[in-house]
């Protein structure tokens, strides 16, 4: 089949699988047939020279559609972006954002409903960022990186060197909730799609949002996160 034109690479728990239902309701998009592929941040792959052929398995494109696919952890994940550059240079990417407080918030929470997780936010932002130097890659973890995903000024600096920019598409999660019709016609628009059918906005996999978080522990995070903030905001006129 042909290459996979567009993939939403981020971030987690930042309203992707709302857009990835969304997006399944446009005419001429087609979506792998599970929203996350995890192909890219895959270790056993052999990236030396890697099988397209599985990745590819994942959609049943119809003729002249944009294909397109969404799994979020790639915009943090190492070597992920290194790996979809050189798979297809021109990839769109569509990256979905959210502060990156509450986003750590719902990924413990997330992380702790699934019985990952037992020990409580605050310990988890503090002492137990120590934990992703145990795990490989070096420095990265699935579950426990509810601080790390949240320094998007950094994974942006590493994005704009390996894609031009016109292939980059930031939003926010809190636009696509408050006025999904306005950005689902801007992403269309970014992928030569077909304009959206009218929608009105979806909650899908939502937790509990702030309530519970500890005013010392957002203290905390604001300012772990404050540099990185500017330089997003720098990058791409995005602030939170």
């Amino acid at each position: 089949m042909p290459l996979v034109d567009f993939i939403i690479a981020g971030v987690q728990k930042a309203g992707t699988t709302a857009l990835f239902d969304h997006l399944g309701d446009v005419p001429g998009i087609s979506l792998s047939t599970i929203k996350e592929v995890h192909f890219f941040d895959d270790e056993t792959v052999d990236w030396r020279n890697p099988d397209y052929g599985a990745y590819h398995a994942q959609f049943a494109p119809g003729p002249g559609a944009v294909v397109g696919e969404a799994t979020p952890i790639y915009l943090y994940w190492p070597r992920s972006l290194e790996r979809i550059a050189a798979y297809n240079p021109a990839m769109r990417l569509i990256v979905m954002l959210r502060d990156p407080v509450e986003r750590a918030w719902s990924h413990w929470r997330m992380e702790t409903s699934r019985g990952a997780e037992r020990e409580p936010f605050g310990w988890c932002v503090r002492q137990g960022r120590q934990r992703l130097f145990d795990s490989q890659p070096w420095g990265h973890h699935r579950e426990y990186s509810y601080v790390e995903r949240g320094f998007y000024g950094e994974q942006f600096a590493r994005l704009y060197a390996l894609f031009p920019r016109d292939q980059i598409l930031a939003l926010k999660a809190e636009d696509l909730r408050a006025d999904p019709n306005r950005v689902l016609g801007e992403v269309c628009a970014f992928l030569g799609a077909p304009p959206p059918p009218p929608t009105s906005p979806r909650a899908i996999h939502v937790g509990q949002e702030m309530a519970g978080l500890e005013p010392a522990d957002v203290d905390h995070l604001r300012g772990v996160y404050a540099a990185d903030l500017a330089r997003l905001q720098a990058l791409t006129g995005i602030g939170f």
